[in-house]
């Protein structure tokens, strides 16, 4: 679990480190709000993939039982944001395309963008995020047919560092026929 109260000592701490009073008023409640946002933000970290599966198992089966290769299941430009863990910088402007073939089941279209949401509050690397989404998925629907796309900005380039604005970051997790056919991953453009 995320530890607030260390939050607040560390972030006064660095407060100080800047040079600047933690007492002043314009900071007084600073380590507070951070340790807050901190919770929020990065609460995927208190959960592995597989509880964040069991979170939003959802599915229908009615119906899907004789699905068929044919049926594919794609929901397109998830927004949503993340943190860099090398630099704890925002990666911002995100969008996530998320598709499967089901295998006898389908799950909930909004359980789908609750795994991006939870998948993204964590610190970690963009990559990371559409195997863990990959992996996740494949969980719920038992289909080991997943395809996940990730794009965004990051602000350790776009605001620091080499500060390219403009600079986009495209990643793509390819799994089952998804990776055998390359004809299943235009529903993902």
């Amino acid at each position: 679990m995320i530890d607030t109260e260390a939050i607040k000592e560390h972030v006064k701490g660095i407060l100080k480190a800047l040079g600047d009073d933690p007492e002043r008023e314009g900071l007084k409640e600073t380590p507070e709000r951070v340790a807050t946002m901190c919770a929020e933000v990065f609460d995927g970290m208190n959960y592995s993939n597989h509880e964040i599966a069991q979170m939003f198992d959802k599915t229908f089966e009615d119906g899907f039982e004789k699905s068929t290769s044919e049926s594919i299941v794609v929901v397109k430009d998830i927004e949503f944001f993340s943190y860099c863990e090398h630099h704890m910088a925002l990666m911002y402007d995100m969008k996530a395309n998320v598709a499967y073939i089901p295998k006898g089941k389908v799950v909930g279209l909004s359980k789908i963008a609750r795994v991006v949401d939870m998948v993204g509050r964590r610190l970690q690397l963009q990559e990371k995020i559409g195997m863990d989404i990959a992996d996740i998925i494949s969980e719920i629907t038992g289909s080991p047919d997943v395809a996940v796309t990730v794009e965004g900005y990051h602000s350790c380039m776009t605001a620091r560092g080499i500060k390219k604005g403009h600079s986009k970051t495209f990643s793509y997790e390819m799994r089952g026929k998804f990776k055998e056919d390359k004809n299943l991953q235009m529903y993902l453009r």
